[in-house]
């Protein structure tokens, strides 16, 4: 089977059960059978090779039979904080920024904010990280923080902090290079005030513009994202 599965719950020995929802998808959709090997990993950074035992219809069993310590990770620890956009493009968002390799997205809570990052947004968002790790083949979950403020964001800011706003300075990335941790931070589709703006610029943030084009939330974070995580290790 080419599919992967997600282990919420990481073996303590050779046995491994899926949970509900995975073991339906092994039973029901890839008509998994008894002596099938799956491949399974924990979002930490294992994988494993895994022989099923028993398939039932809400429970699937394993033995592993190999795991290793396998890393697809970035080589710079990206966080984006950013204002979520609305609806369905929250999800493509999230799948994206997991397969570009983002470590951690914090939902941002600005003044010009259109979506609130209440609990079940973020459980869904959280669920839609695991889904496209199944897909892209990563093996540590990108991190989904409840929803933060700017100034809680701002507070524990690593050196190489980035604001966009269409007054920054042109973004290059040389100044990306140095760092091991970076942070872009993004607002919503009105735009940071000037206010927030300027609190960013006080913590020492750089306040950068991707270009004189006015992006969509999703495409400028996908734009920092692509320019992060291409650049080899520093």
């Amino acid at each position: 089977m080419s599919e992967r599965f997600f282990i919420e719950h990481p073996p303590t020995g050779t046995e491994v059960a899926f949970d509900e929802a995975e073991s339906q998808h092994l039973a029901k959709v890839m008509r998994a059978e008894v002596g099938d090997v799956v491949v399974g990993f924990d979002g930490r950074g294992t994988e494993y090779q895994i022989e099923l035992t028993s398939v039932g219809k809400k429970k699937v069993v394993g033995a592993v039979r190999h795991q290793a310590e396998v890393s697809r990770e970035a080589a710079r620890r990206l966080t984006l904080a950013v204002a979520l956009p609305k609806g369905d493009r929250q999800r493509w968002l999230v799948e994206k920024c997991v397969e570009l390799g983002v470590a951690r997205l914090v939902p941002l809570l600005t003044k010009r904010g259109v979506a609130q990052p209440v609990e079940k947004a973020i459980d869904r968002l959280r669920r839609a990280v695991v889904e496209a790790s199944k897909q892209c083949e990563r093996n540590h979950l990108m991190v989904v923080d409840p929803g933060q403020s700017l100034e809680e964001v701002l507070a524990s800011r690593p050196a190489a902090s980035f604001l966009m706003h269409p007054s920054g300075e042109a973004m290059h990335h040389q100044a990306i290079v140095p760092a091991s941790d970076v942070l872009a931070i993004i607002g919503p589709e009105g735009g940071f005030t000037d206010e927030e703006v300027a609190q960013a610029a006080e913590h020492g943030c750089q306040v950068v513009s991707l270009g004189p084009r006015i992006l969509r939330v999703e495409t400028a974070a996908l734009a920092m994202a692509t320019l992060v995580t291409a650049l080899p290790a520093p």
